[in-house]
């Protein structure tokens, strides 16, 4: 990956072919007919994933029990839920939210100081994977590390608005925190030790990075998608959405549920690297982001990930005869080479681990 320094095709920017006022959208944007919103698998009406009060966890010894029994019914049978009363603050919720907004309203020649490359992904980007004439994704996003601290560089992120990088910072440090209640949780619910999964991540010294995903408003959102069909390479994904305009949608069996953001939530996911440890107890699903003609949507994924170099393999103790190890050892920066590579491609890298038979 260290060779691939730089994009293979010009980078547009998708914010500023929607504020052409284009009547169509280019064609480097128009998906396969079998790959367009309303072609591949239905949208089920009237569901949602399940909503979990994490208050509950430190409530009494029922409570509590009750609480983790939601969690890992959420996990092992969506992999996906919403967080209430999760410990971070609404008001910076809400107050980061709208400084990513902010950034992303200023004119571009301040946001192309920020531009990214292949290398690491860090700044400002619109295209993800190095292949050369693939079907882009309606969206802009801007990425950054927030741990470990040596990947850490303040001169990467934004200087404007000038409150930004404070608020990154605090914003960072209250989802950590909520992420490791999550580790203990998902850990106990395997039987395992409530540190577990944590140790296995690289216990303080994880890998934390932040995308916000900012989608243009789209005149052809039947054509495209925000972001196509995946799952996330990372350990788990604590995403802040748009409060006001939905268009995440969790595959479900043989269709595709919207989620209904409930106020102040995190949507929760399970990543490829929970479901590699988990020896698939928990599964990691695929996901798309919708977009809309009429309004922008912005959304923050904060991605909770092991140490890069660790090996990630099935936890031992999740090993039987009967349930022999699914996958080999590989370090997390090995797996995500593959999306570097290739960008998304539904849960073709995760499945193509599987062993063909037990060992």
């Amino acid at each position: 990956m260290s060779c691939v320094r730089d994009w293979p095709e010009p980078i547009i920017r998708v914010q500023s072919l929607s504020e052409k006022g284009l009547e169509a959208i280019p064609e480097r944007y128009i998906k396969p007919m079998s790959d367009r919103p309303s072609s591949n698998f239905p949208v089920i009406e009237n569901q949602n994933i399940p909503i979990i009060d994490f208050s509950g966890l430190y409530g009494d010894e029922t409570i509590r029990a009750k609480t983790l029994s939601e969690i890992s019914e959420a996990s092992r049978d969506w992999g996906f839920f919403q967080a209430v009363n999760h410990g971070v603050s609404p008001e910076l919720m809400d107050r980061a939210r709208q400084l990513w907004r902010e950034f992303f309203y200023q004119p571009m020649e301040v946001k192309q100081g920020y531009a990214n490359s292949p290398k690491t992904y860090e700044g400002y980007g619109s295209r993800l994977g190095v292949e050369k004439g693939a079907i882009l994704d309606w969206s802009d996003y801007y990425f950054l590390h927030c741990l470990p601290c040596n990947l850490k560089d303040h001169n990467k992120w934004p200087a404007q608005p000038s409150s930004l990088r404070e608020a990154i910072e605090e914003y960072s440090k209250q989802v950590v925190k909520f992420g490791g209640e999550m580790m203990k949780a998902l850990s106990i619910n395997l039987g395992l030790s409530e540190d577990y999964l944590q140790k296995a991540f690289g216990g303080e010294d994880i890998g934390a990075c932040l995308r916000v995903n900012f989608y243009p408003k789209c005149p052809q959102p039947d054509l495209t998608l925000g972001l196509s069909p995946h799952s996330d390479p990372g350990g788990m994904t604590i995403l802040l959405p748009d409060q006001n305009v939905a268009g995440l949608q969790v595959r479900r069996n043989d269709g595709w549920i919207t989620v209904k953001p409930a106020a102040h939530a995190f949507i929760v996911n399970i990543g490829d690297q929970i479901q590699v440890l988990s020896n698939d107890i928990y599964k990691s699903v695929e996901h798309r982001v919708m977009v809309n003609s009429n309004k922008e949507r912005i959304s923050l994924a904060f991605f909770y990930n092991p140490r890069s170099d660790l090996l990630i393999a099935p936890a031992k103790e999740l090993v039987t005869p009967e349930r022999p190890a699914i996958y080999s050892p590989m370090t997390f920066d090995e797996y995500r080479l593959f999306i570097r590579l290739r960008g998304t491609k539904g849960k073709s890298q995760v499945d193509s681990l599987k062993s063909p038979s037990p060992r």
